[in-house]
C-alpha cells in the first residue's frame, strides 16, 4: 500500500510539472493569472494617499488568488480538446493522482508568483511580522485557492472558454467581497457576514496581521476557515471529476 502511495505520489509530481511546463505561458493563464491582478490592482491604488503596508496585503492576496487559479481550470478542457486526456488516463495512473497534479501545479505556480510581491515589499521596506505565520498561511490559501480553481473545471466541456468565462464570473466577485480593497473592520455588518463565505477573506485577514499587525479576526478562525475551505474544495474537486472525467474521453 505504501509503495504504490508512492508511486501515485511521484506520478502526480511528474503532471503538474508536465501542467507547469505546458500551460504557465498560455495566453489566457498569462492574461488572467498576472497582468490582469496586476493593473486591477493599480487602478485601485493609483491617484489615492495609501501606504504601501496597507496596500501590500491586498496586493498579495489578489496575486495569490489569480495565480493560484489560473492554471486548473484550464487543464482539463484543454487536454480534452486536445485529445491527451485519453493517453494519460490509459497510463497507470489513478483520477485522483491525475487530480492532485493539476492542484500541485496552480499551487507552484500560485506561491512562486506570490513571493514576487513580497521580496518587492522587503526591499522598499515594507515591514513583515510573523515570516512564519506568512509563510504557512500562502502555503494553505494556495492549495485551497488551486482545489477551487479545478473545482471550476469540472464540467465535461473541452472548450476552454466555457470554463475561463465560468471561472471569471466566480472569481471577480469573490475578489471584492474579500477584503481586499476595504479591510473587514471598515465593511457594513451585511458586508462582512457575505465576505465570510470567501476562502480569500481569511488569508487578506491573516496578510493584514503579519504585514500591517492587525487583522479583524484571530489567527485560530482565519487558518480553521481556510482550512476547512481546503477540506470541501478537495472533497468536492475529488467526487466530481470522477463523475465527468471518464465522459471527456
Amino acid at each position: 500500500m505504501l509503495r504504490t502511495l508512492l508511486q501515485q505520489g511521484r506520478r502526480a509530481l511528474v503532471i503538474a510539472w508536465k501542467d507547469i511546463r505546458v500551460y504557465y505561458s498560455k495566453g489566457p493563464v498569462v492574461i488572467y493569472g498576472i497582468l490582469f491582478p496586476v493593473f486591477l490592482f493599480l487602478a485601485f491604488m493609483v491617484g489615492r494617499d495609501l501606504s504601501m503596508d496597507f496596500l501590500m496585503p491586498g496586493l498579495l492576496g489578489i496575486i495569490l488568488f489569480f495565480t493560484a487559479t489560473a492554471i486548473s481550470p484550464a487543464v482539463a478542457p484543454w487536454e480534452t480538446q486536445a485529445r491527451t486526456l485519453e493517453r494519460l488516463m490509459s497510463c497507470p495512473v489513478t483520477i485522483p493522482t491525475i487530480l492532485l497534479g493539476d492542484i500541485l501545479a496552480s499551487f507552484a505556480f500560485g506561491l512562486a508568483i506570490s513571493l514576487v510581491p513580497i521580496m518587492v515589499g522587503l526591499a522598499i521596506g515594507v515591514p513583515l511580522q510573523n515570516p512564519g505565520v506568512l509563510a504557512l498561511a500562502l502555503a494553505l490559501a494556495a492549495l485551497c485557492l488551486s482545489s477551487l480553481g479545478l473545482l471550476l473545471s469540472a464540467a465535461p466541456t473541452s472548450m476552454p472558454s466555457t470554463i475561463m468565462m465560468l471561472s471569471a464570473l466566480v472569481k471577480f466577485p469573490i475578489v471584492f467581497i474579500s477584503g481586499i480593497f476595504i479591510p473587514l473592520s471598515q465593511l457594513p455588518t451585511w458586508g462582512r457576514g457575505v465576505s465570510y463565505i470567501s476562502p480569500l477573506t481569511y488569508f487578506t485577514d491573516i496578510a493584514r496581521r503579519c504585514i500591517q499587525g492587525q487583522s479583524f479576526l484571530p489567527l485560530g478562525i482565519d487558518f480553521a476557515a481556510l482550512a476547512g475551505f481546503t477540506a470541501l474544495f478537495l472533497v468536492l474537486v475529488m467526487r466530481l471529476h470522477q463523475e465527468t472525467m471518464p465522459k471527456r474521453v
